[in-house]
């Protein structure tokens, strides 16, 4: 059974996101949104050559990177935009090699609750049938006051 589709928080689109990183985070390595929902955020990002491993393969800390940008941003379709949502853990597993220039990862958020939010994040390069590495992570949502 498929879920249903969860609109994002008031306010949450992929351009004010990019706004409200740039605001609250100048410098910030800012991954482009392309889609958000309540439930998920699809990201893509290109690769400098400073993230280019030996062998032309993207760096795992690049991929990590992208993996929890990608979170945070599905967690601003689910609270709004709250820059002190907080990673609270986050894994990822390398399933093969990335190569190439643009990362692309999709987020999907398996549980939002009022102080946790739990999700998954696929990242892969050309193929999105042939992910890179997946990740799995929560966030902590601020305490209201």
């Amino acid at each position: 059974m498929a879920a249903a589709f969860v609109p994002a928080a008031a306010g949450v689109t992929p351009a004010s996101i990019a706004a409200y990183v740039i605001e609250q985070w100048p410098g910030a390595p800012v991954a482009e949104c392309l889609e958000v929902s309540g439930r998920h955020a699809l990201v893509t990002n290109e690769v400098s050559e400073a993230s280019i491993r030996p062998g032309g393969f993207v760096s795992g800390p690049t991929q990590f990177g992208l993996a929890d940008l990608a979170l945070w941003y599905a967690t601003f379709g689910a609270i709004g935009l709250e820059a002190m949502a907080l990673t609270s853990e986050l894994s990822i597993r390398f399933l093969r090699p990335a190569t190439g220039r643009v990362l692309n990862a999709r987020a999907d958020l398996h549980s939002v609750g009022r102080r946790t939010i739990v999700g998954s994040v696929t990242i892969w390069t050309e193929n999105p049938s042939a992910p890179v590495s997946v990740c799995q992570g929560s966030y902590v949502a601020p305490t209201p006051t």
